[in-house]
C-alpha cells in the first residue's frame, strides 16, 4: 500500500493555517499588556522554555533582539543549576509551555517571583499554573495538532511562534525601530551589506574616474572608457560640473549613424540630464535606481554637480550588495 505524501502535507498545512487563523482571537488586552510590560522593562526579556517550546523560545529571543528588543533565552533545566544568575530584577521572563504545567518552567516561578520579575506566560492552557501565576497569559490553545496521534507539538508550535512575531513586530514598530537600526545588529553577511554599505564605500575615486572634457572628441571618450574599465566616461563641463554622460550602449547607437569619431566632439552625443548618485546614499538604494532604469553605471556628484567618483554593477557585486 503506497503512502499519499502530498496529500498528508495538504492536511499538515490545512491544520496549522487553521490554528494560526484562530489565533486572532487571542490578539486581545493581554496582548496589549505584554507588549507594555516589554517595552517599559528596563533590562532584557528572558525567554524560557523545555523541549519544542525551549527551540521556540530561542528562536523568539533572537527575533526580538535583532529587532531592537533586548533577548536571550535561558534553558529551565540549566536555570535551576545556576544559569538563573544571569537573570536579573529588571528583567522580565518571556515562558513558553503549551501545556503550562512543565516541571522544570514551573519550579522557576517562586525564585522569579521572589526576585521580583514580572512574567508573561504563553501556554494553550488558561486554567495552568503558568497561566495562573503569571502576571499576563498569552492564549495559544489549538483545536489539534497536526501529529494524527496528537502527541508531537506541531500546530502549538507554530502558534507560539506566531505569537512571538507579533510581539517582536509590534514592538519594533512601537519603539519606531529602522532599517538603519537593524542593519547595527546585522552587520554580518548580505543582509548587513546591503543596509549598511553606501556609495562612498565602493565608488572608484580621482584618477579611476572616467571623465573627459566637453571638447573631447569621441575617440578620446572611448580611450577613456577603455582605460577606465567601467563602460562609461562623465562628460565634464568647462566650470567643473557634470555635462553628461557617454556609455557603451551610446557608442552603439552613434555607429549606426555613421558618425565620424574622430572629428566629433563627444558633447554632441553624450547623454544629458543624466542619473546620478550621492556618496551617502546607500548602495542598495544606487541598485534598485540602476535596475530600474536599466543601466549598469553611475557617476557620483557632489552638492554643487562636481563629479567625485563612479561605480558599476560588477563594483556592487564585488561588495556583496547583489
Amino acid at each position: 500500500m503506497s503512502t499519499d505524501f502530498c496529500a498528508i502535507g495538504h492536511k499538515v498545512l490545512e491544520i496549522e493555517t487553521k490554528a494560526l487563523a484562530d489565533l486572532h482571537r487571542y490578539i486581545d488586552q493581554s496582548f496589549s499588556q505584554a507588549c507594555q510590560l516589554m517595552m517599559d522593562c528596563q533590562g532584557r526579556v528572558v525567554v524560557i522554555g523545555m523541549g519544542k517550546s525551549g527551540h521556540i523560545g530561542n528562536k523568539i529571543a533572537a527575533t526580538l533582539a535583532s529587532t531592537g528588543t533586548p533577548a536571550f533565552f535561558v534553558h529551565p533545566g540549566e536555570a535551576s543549576h545556576g544559569d538563573l544568575g544571569m537573570i536579573t530584577d529588571k528583567d522580565i521572563v518571556l515562558a513558553l509551555s503549551n501545556s503550562g504545567e512543565t516541571d522544570e518552567v514551573i519550579k522557576l516561578l517562586p525564585v522569579l517571583k521572589r526576585i521580583g520579575i514580572s512574567i508573561i506566560a504563553v501556554t494553550g492552557n488558561p486554567q495552568s499554573t503558568l497561566a495562573r501565576l503569571a502576571e499576563v497569559h498569552l492564549c495559544v490553545k489549538v483545536e489539534q495538532e497536526a501529529c494524527p496521534l496528537g502527541l508531537a507539538p506541531t500546530a502549538s508550535t507554530t502558534a507560539a511562534l506566531a505569537m512571538g512575531d507579533a510581539l517582536a513586530v509590534a514592538l519594533l514598530e512601537a519603539r519606531g525601530f529602522s532599517a538603519d537600526d537593524f542593519a547595527l545588529s546585522h552587520p554580518g553577511g548580505s543582509l548587513g551589506r546591503r543596509l549598511l554599505l553606501r556609495i562612498a564605500d565602493v565608488m572608484h575615486k580621482d584618477e579611476q574616474i572616467p571623465l573627459v572634457s566637453a571638447q573631447a572628441s569621441i575617440k578620446q571618450a572611448l580611450l577613456e572608457i577603455s582605460a577606465k574599465g567601467l563602460g562609461m566616461t562623465g562628460i565634464q563641463a568647462a566650470d567643473g560640473s557634470l555635462a553628461g554622460i557617454f556609455t557603451d550602449g551610446d557608442l552603439r547607437r552613434i555607429l549606426d549613424l555613421r558618425v565620424d569619431i574622430h572629428q566629433t566632439s563627444i558633447a554632441e552625443v553624450m547623454t544629458k540630464n543624466c542619473i546620478t548618485a550621492k556618496a551617502e546614499m546607500l548602495a542598495a538604494e544606487a541598485l534598485k535606481i540602476m535596475e530600474t532604469k536599466k543601466i549598469n553605471s553611475l557617476l557620483v556628484v557632489d552638492a554643487d554637480n562636481i563629479v567625485i567618483g563612479a561605480f558599476n554593477m560588477h563594483d556592487l557585486l564585488r561588495a556583496g550588495v547583489l
